[in-house]
């Protein structure tokens, strides 16, 4: 651990390259990591993908982001690595404990994303304002156990603050999820905003919204 924290206090070009030579990551010439605790087992950054300062990716299998992706900064990224001994999740052989975030997507501040299955994060997605929790496992009461399910949001989605997804849930592409919204089951109908406890679908989206039809992620 003392070493990863050395190498987190590295200037970028040395840290970089200590990055792709021992961790074996794949990251593009134009992606860069600020003063964040990021290991996973695998990375990935693609052309311009950014990670801020004071980041926390610990406990993954997998950590992937597209072209021009961020994870702002203040964010606490972590899971239960597959392939383990444990009994803990013994029963879901096949869940992948990664984060795969789109291209031109972003996270913003002080969220809080559980990979223990997957987070799939579709391309021009925001995970806006502070504090909200993707939660992919949860105890099954029925069976007296931990389980597992993955999250899926779809492409030009909306996330607004303060939100909880749970495991399982699915939100699909050009929708919008409401400040403080629970979501915690699959939807399919897309420009859609989805709001409340639990998220329920409360009205139809214009579809000439330009948020939907950007071609850079960035919004000014």
């Amino acid at each position: 651990m003392w070493i990863k924290l050395m190498v987190v206090l590295l200037p970028w070009k040395l840290k970089r390259w200590i990055l792709q030579a021992v961790y074996k990551y794949k990251l593009h010439p134009t992606a860069r990591i600020g003063f964040s605790y990021v290991f996973p087992k695998y990375l990935e950054m693609g052309e311009n993908a950014r990670i801020g300062h004071l980041n926390c990716v610990i406990h993954l299998d997998r950590l992937q982001m597209g072209a021009n992706s961020i994870i702002s900064r203040g964010n606490w990224v972590t899971g239960f690595p597959a392939g383990t001994d444990s009994r803990h999740f013994a029963h879901r052989p096949h869940r992948r404990c990664e984060l795969i975030l789109g291209k031109e997507s972003s996270i913003t501040k002080k969220h809080h994303i559980d990979c223990t299955d997957a987070v799939i994060i579709g391309d021009f997605v925001t995970v806006g304002g502070y504090a909200s929790q993707f939660l992919t496992h949860s105890v099954d009461i029925r069976e007296s156990r931990q389980d597992c399910h993955p999250i899926s949001i779809g492409d030009y989605c909306f996330i607004g603050t303060g939100v909880k997804i749970l495991g399982g849930s699915v939100l699909p592409a050009r929708s919008v999820l409401g400040a403080g919204a629970v979501l915690n089951k699959r939807y399919e109908k897309e420009w859609t905003v989805y709001a409340g406890v639990p998220a329920r679908p409360v009205k139809e989206i214009d579809e000439t919204a330009k948020y939907f039809h950007r071609e850079s992620g960035f919004i000014y």
